[in-house]
């Protein structure tokens, strides 16, 4: 390695050319590039020593909430990628746009005082750092190693990082992936490995976040090798009921071409598929309703690339806006990573925050506390999270505490040896605590255990060990409990109920489910339960939009418990012609009943001045901001939310209080 004086000098020599070095592709100009913006632009002295700036813990949850979403995708992607490199020593850092790491696996085994950066809330932006793999990267938007003495620094010459851009599903840089060492080979070669990881995953990161962000739309996927185009499709293109694209991943973006006319928007997004493909669009929608049989298609573009493609249809059930017309559902998703926690939510922030943190604490040696409303999915949570975790090929064994009557609850928690007491079993029981050795107990309603039993089970978890009924020696077994309660624990333990040791013994973590009626993904809930309600009755799926906007809207008391049997209830009592409005329950049936006189769209400049357009003038500021989206998007509820940054049920709440009602509702 150079010595840091030889470095500088090296350094010096580039930045006094006095122009900026043309990027012809080579590795060395790519990094000149970089050292004369240090110097040149950003004021950096090379002979002054960098100390790495963390951001405050503060600063970092709010960089992490603002990108949540996405770092869910990245973080099952990184840890896919850990897993190939966590022997070389390698550590992967996720930074957002601004360069800080908003995330991090692994941590070098060395103590060199290179590792003091890569950790949460460093700040690796050129502006900042210099020259470096994750600065560099966003500079410039494209994959490199920046390795060794390509840093600006001195202090970071040992350092070889590989970094590559991300890109959001609207083509916005998000940040970077990378992955660094603080030792290394001389040889830039030894890095190759690195480089070509980093930048595949950064691509299946992407996608994910595109297929995850795009699912309420047709994607088009493209590969030139057939095989491939289900499991790897190098290009994607979701487009709407018009044929017309929405979104268009890296690969689509970098390598398709519009044909040349008048009248085309800029770019691929916003112009029908038929100015890409010569395919004609008729038959690209019999492609995706599967009316060309089994073979994927081929499609081929206007300057001559054939691809093979493959159609992924929406996952929402209905489009806003055809209310009364009824929607079949033939085709789903599914999550192709296995992670059944990954399904219990779609796009509301408080439970991706809660499902992340579970992913986290599945296979830690602590015990955890679900607290929620009846209803709410606690044992539904507790079961992802055994699922989750690498007890998952043990047993579960749920216990609700306040169905056992109290006068069985001991004997069926701790077992009993044979001739315990009579009517028992001949040969005794084995307790459902000690079925759960190595797997997970799971403990609902725990806040109606017994005293004297709670005082039992506190000795389980403290010695890891259950005493059967009967039984002289203690069974040794390997326990992990997750418990749950829809009351408050604190207020037990503080009117005597409940044990105030047991309690901590039993919140190593406590996970707070919403209840439905405050969840903002309760359209992604409605859809994917009436896929489980309509396959385990065995019937065929439609229902009119307008139904779904009812369920969307109500205040669901009983929680996802009562969504279920309202689904099944009227699955059940529909006929030939799918669910309809009479089909509902009579207390989700009941028409809103608007606060103003409605408005629909806006009247002719020569009409009279009517009730509606005198209620559309008093509007308030969020009232008229909504309107105003609604119009612009043609009543099309999902644009609306994607234009406002809201989901369908806020908005479908904010048309409630301002009493704006569809144009094709007025009567």
């Amino acid at each position: 390695m150079r010595s840091p004086l030889h470095h500088i000098e090296t350094v010096m020599g580039v930045v006094a050319a006095g122009t900026m070095p043309v990027l012809d592709g080579r590795a060395e100009t790519l990094i000149h590039r970089s050292w004369f913006r240090c110097f040149n632009d950003y004021g950096l002295d090379p002979r002054s020593t960098h100390r790495t700036q963390i951001e405050s813990p503060v600063s970092l949850r709010e960089r992490r909430a603002r990108r949540e979403p996405y770092l869910q995708v990245a973080r099952s992607g990184m840890e896919q990628l850990y897993r190939h490199v966590a022997e070389l020593d390698y550590t992967l850092l996720l930074a957002d746009a601004d360069g800080v790491t908003v995330d991090a696996i692994g941590r070098p085994s060395s103590d060199s005082p290179l590792a003091a950066g890569l950790v949460l809330g460093a700040n690796w932006s050129e502006l900042v750092a210099g020259t470096n793999g994750i600065g560099t990267c966003l500079a410039e938007r494209r994959t490199l190693t920046c390795h060794r003495e390509d840093h600006y620094y001195t202090g970071n010459l040992g350092l070889s990082c590989t970094a590559t851009p991300l890109f959001d599903p609207h083509g916005e840089l998000m940040g970077v992936l990378d992955v660094s060492a603080v030792t290394s080979p001389e040889a830039r070669e030894s890095q190759h490995l690195a480089r070509h990881l980093t930048s595949l995953y950064g691509r299946m990161i992407e996608d994910a976040s595109f297929m995850q962000h795009f699912g309420d739309r047709h994607i088009l996927r493209l590969s030139q090798g057939s095989a491939l185009v289900d499991v790897h499709a190098e290009l994607m293109l979701a487009f709407d009921n018009d044929g017309l694209v929405v979104g268009a991943n890296t690969g689509a973006r970098r390598r398709l071409q519009l044909v040349e006319s008048a009248g085309l928007a800029a770019g691929l997004v916003g112009n029908s598929l038929t100015a890409i493909f010569r395919n004609r669009l008729g038959d690209i929608w019999k492609f995706a309703r599967g009316q060309q049989g089994s073979d994927l298609s081929v499609f081929d573009t206007w300057n001559g690339q054939r691809y093979h493609a493959a159609i992924v249809v929406p996952r929402t059930l209905a489009t806003v806006g055809t209310a009364r017309t009824p929607v079949t559902i033939t085709q789903t998703i599914v999550h192709s990573d296995g992670d059944t926690l990954q399904t219990l939510a779609g796009d509301d922030a408080r439970m991706r925050q809660l499902l992340d943190q579970s992913r986290r604490l599945a296979s830690k040696p602590v015990n955890l506390l679900i607290q929620g409303e009846t209803g709410t999915g606690k044992e539904v949570l507790a079961k992802a999270i055994h699922e989750s975790s690498q007890r998952a090929d043990k047993p579960f064994v749920a216990v609700n505490c306040a169905a056992i009557p109290e006068s069985l609850i001991e004997s069926e928690l701790f077992g009993y040896m044979p001739g315990t007491f009579t009517g028992a079993r001949s040969r005794g029981m084995t307790g459902l605590i000690a079925r759960s050795s190595g797997g997970t107990l799971f403990l609902d309603e725990i806040g109606d255990m017994p005293l004297h039993l709670q005082t039992r089970l506190l000795r389980v978890l403290s010695e890891h060990e259950v005493l059967p009924l009967g039984a002289e020696r203690p069974l040794a077994i390997d326990l992990h409990v997750i418990a749950a309660s829809h009351r408050d624990l604190r207020q037990l333990v503080e009117s005597g109920a409940f044990r105030e040791d047991l309690y901590y013994r039993l919140c190593g973590a406590t996970l707070r489910l919403s209840p439905l009626r405050e969840r903002q993904d309760k359209a992604y809930l409605i859809e994917r339960l009436l896929r489980e309600e309509a396959a385990s009755l065995d019937v065929q799926l439609q229902i009119e939009a307008e139904v779904l906007d009812r369920l969307v809207c109500y205040d669901w008391p009983g929680n996802i418990r009562q969504l279920r049997q309202v689904l099944r209830f009227m699955l059940s009592i529909a006929d030939e012609r799918g669910v309809r409005l009479e089909h509902l329950p009579e207390e989700i049936g009941m028409p809103v009943t608007p606060v103003v006189a409605p408005i629909g769209l806006s009247a002719p400049l020569s009409a009279p001045v009517t009730a509606a357009m005198k209620a559309e003038a008093i509007l308030p500021q969020e009232g008229q901001r909504l309107l105003d989206a609604l119009r612009r998007n043609r009543w099309n509820i999902s644009y609306v939310a994607r234009d406002l940054d809201l989901c369908r049920a806020t908005i479908y709440r904010r048309m409630r209080r301002y009493g704006i009602v569809p144009p094709t509702h007025l009567h």
